[in-house]
C-alpha cells in the first residue's frame, strides 16, 4: 500500500509556488559574514523605530495571556472604529492584512474562477488566489506602473470576482486614483483596496464604503506602527459582509498580544505619526540621492519605499553586490523589473551606506 500522502493531496495545492518572504535578520548575517547589528535591513518595508515604547510597557503588565482572545473583537473593534472614525460593525480585524486577503478570498472566489492581478503588485494576491484554487489573470500596469483601467474592463467575464488594488501600489509605491476605482467598483467586481502604507501619504477611499457595498478596504499596522512581527491587520467594509467574515474565521484569530500592542500603539498616535514624518522626510532625502547616481532612476513614491530602476543589465548583480556588503534590499526580478530594485527608507545613516554601497559598485 502507498502510504506517499501528496498522493491525496488536492491539485492545486501539489502545483502551488511558494510565496518568498524576507528571511530574519540572523540568516542575513550569516549570509554576508557580519555581525547581527551591522545588517542594513531594507527588504521588507519595516519601520525602522521600531514600535512606540508604550507597547512594551503594555506586553509586560497584560495579565490574561492564559485566556483566549474575544471572538468577537469587541474592544478591538471599539479602539479601531475610534481611529478609522467609522462604525464598528464594518471592521473585521485580522492575523496581518495577509489573513484578510485569504478571507476575501475564501468567501468570493470558487475553483477556477478568477482574480484581476495588476501587475506588478503584491505577490500574496497572487499567491492567495492559488491556494484557493483560482486563477490570477495578470493585467499589466502602463508605462508609469498606473492601473489600466480600459484593459481590465475587457478581460471581465462572469468567471471573474475580485481585483486587488494597493494603494499606495507594491511596489511601484503610486496610488489608485479614485476614478479608477469607481470605474473598476461600477462593473460589480468585488475591488480590494488595500491601503497597507495609507499613513505614509494621507489618501484613502473609506468615504466610498457608504456608496459602495462591493468595495473592501484593508488596513495594517505593521508599517506605521511598527507591529509587522505581531501581525495586526484589518478589514473596513460592508457590515453585512462584515458580518458574514466574522462568523467564518477562526474564533481567535487575533491574539491578545496582538490587541494590547495595537491599543498601546493607538494611545502613542501623535508620537507615532510623527515617526512617519520623519520616515517622509528622509523618503525625500533617499530619492535625491538616488536622482544623483549615474544611471540610477528612482521612481516618485508615496508609501515607505522607492522603487528604484538600476541601469540596464545589472539589477540583480547590484543586488547581490549590496547583499555581500550587509545592505538587504528586494528584487523582484522577471522581464519588467528585472533592473529594479525596491529600497525600504531606513534611518538617515542606512540611507547614507545604501548610497555608499552603490557609488562604490556602480560601473
Amino acid at each position: 500500500m502507498n502510504l506517499d500522502p501528496t498522493r491525496r493531496m488536492v491539485g492545486h495545492i501539489r502545483a502551488l509556488k511558494t510565496y518568498e518572504g524576507v528571511d530574519p535578520t540572523e540568516v542575513l548575517a550569516q549570509q554576508a559574514g557580519i555581525p547581527l547589528d551591522e545588517v542594513i535591513r531594507l527588504n521588507g518595508n519595516e519601520n525602522p523605530f521600531g514600535p512606540s515604547p508604550r507597547v512594551a510597557e503594555a506586553l509586560a503588565s497584560y495579565p490574561y495571556y492564559n485566556q483566549y482572545p474575544d471572538p468577537d473583537q469587541r474592544s478591538l473593534r471599539a479602539v479601531l472604529s475610534d481611529y478609522l472614525e467609522v462604525d464598528a460593525d464594518r471592521i473585521v480585524a485580522g492575523n496581518g492584512s495577509d489573513e484578510l486577503i485569504d478571507m476575501v478570498l475564501r468567501i468570493f472566489l470558487e475553483p477556477g474562477q478568477k482574480v484581476i492581478d495588476p501587475t506588478p503588485t503584491f505577490g500574496m494576491y497572487r499567491f492567495s488566489t492559488a491556494v484557493c484554487g483560482g486563477e490570477a489573470v495578470p493585467v499589466p500596469r502602463n508605462e508609469i506602473f498606473d492601473v489600466d483601467v480600459d484593459e481590465i474592463e475587457q478581460v471581465l467575464d462572469d468567471d471573474t470576482k475580485v481585483t486587488f488594488l494597493a494603494s499606495p501600489n507594491n511596489p511601484t509605491a503610486n496610488i489608485a486614483q479614485e476614478w479608477q476605482v469607481r470605474r473598476l467598483l461600477d462593473t460589480g467586481l468585488i475591488v480590494v483596496v488595500d491601503e497597507t502604507y495609507h499613513e505614509f501619504c494621507g489618501q484613502t477611499l473609506i468615504p466610498l464604503l457608504e456608496e459602495y457595498p462591493n468595495l473592501i478596504i484593508l488596513r495594517t499596522f505593521s508599517k506605521w506602527a511598527g507591529l509587522a512581527g505581531l501581525r495586526i491587520g484589518l478589514g473596513i467594509m460592508d457590515p453585512n459582509l462584515a458580518r458574514i467574515m466574522m462568523g467564518m474565521k477562526s474564533p481567535y484569530n487575533v491574539n491578545v498580544a496582538a490587541e494590547a500592542a495595537l491599543t498601546a500603539s493607538l494611545q502613542d498616535r501623535d508620537e507615532l505619526l510623527r515617526r512617519v514624518e520623519c520616515i517622509v522626510e528622509e523618503r525625500d532625502r533617499l530619492f535625491a540621492k538616488l536622482q544623483a547616481l549615474p544611471g540610477v532612476t528612482p521612481w516618485p513614491s508615496q508609501a515607505n519605499f522607492i522603487l528604484t530602476q538600476l541601469p540596464q543589465g545589472l539589477g540583480k548583480e547590484l543586488f547581490e553586490g549590496l547583499a555581500r556588503k550587509g545592505i538587504f534590499v528586494r528584487h523582484f526580478g522577471g522581464s519588467r523589473l528585472e533592473d529594479f530594485v525596491r529600497i525600504s527608507v531606513g534611518l538617515p545613516h542606512q540611507t547614507d551606506a545604501v548610497i555608499s554601497a552603490l557609488e562604490s559598485l556602480l560601473p
